[in-house]
């Protein structure tokens, strides 16, 4: 469980060390292209993705961790009438035939929650920092803001015009806002308000 909970770690702090690179290419000039942002956000997807599926990995052992310390150590702590007897077999069988107890949808969900989200919220709003002010520069005096025109101007991609680049990003940030806000019915221990192991 510690070893999956490092990998984890691991792909966050990787997560976190290209939101903060690409950041510091994008914003350093005025001439940076607004694509690097975008990159970014396909980057950290890709390892939200990654993450997910090591999440469930780690999800596996967690309940493994969690079943002896309810069904074993803490009946020799504090004994209780209503033990599980079946505990042992349980535990057996998940030895014998192991098994994701999340889907990819859920863990997505729950990194997303815990983690991701923000710097997706970063990225998204350097984005639009770099298209509305194209001209961003210490010597120019007082920060103008573009028109909409202009806005949708700036977000062009190469032959790409700049409305469907904007709905693109709109299209991704909803996909990101309903994966993060949806809640599952078996969310179990890690249901909120519940200590996350």
């Amino acid at each position: 469980m510690a070893g999956w909970r490092d990998r984890i770690d691991r792909t966050s702090n990787w997560a976190i060390t290209v939101v903060g690179a690409m950041l510091s290419v994008s914003l350093s000039t005025p001439t940076a292209h607004h694509g690097v942002i975008l990159f970014a956000m396909v980057l950290v997807l890709l390892l939200l993705v990654i993450e997910s599926r090591r999440y469930r990995f780690f999800d596996v052992y967690r309940a493994r961790v969690r079943r002896l310390e309810r069904s074993y150590y803490a009946e020799v702590f504090s004994p209780t009438k209503e033990l599980d007897k079946n505990w042992t077999r349980i535990l057996s069988d998940d030895l014998k035939r192991p098994s994701f107890l999340i889907s990819q949808a859920q863990a997505i969900s729950r990194r997303l929650r815990r983690n991701y989200c923000w710097m997706f919220l970063i990225l998204l709003l350097a984005w639009l920092l770099k298209v509305t002010t194209p001209h961003l520069r210490l010597d120019s005096g007082p920060v103008s803001y573009a028109s909409l025109s202009d806005c949708l101007r700036n977000a062009e991609i190469g032959p790409l015009p700049g409305w469907t680049v904007v709905i693109i990003v709109t299209s991704f940030y909803v996909w990101v806002v309903f994966a993060a806000l949806r809640r599952y019915t078996s969310e179990g221990e890690l249901a909120y308000r519940e200590v996350h192991v």
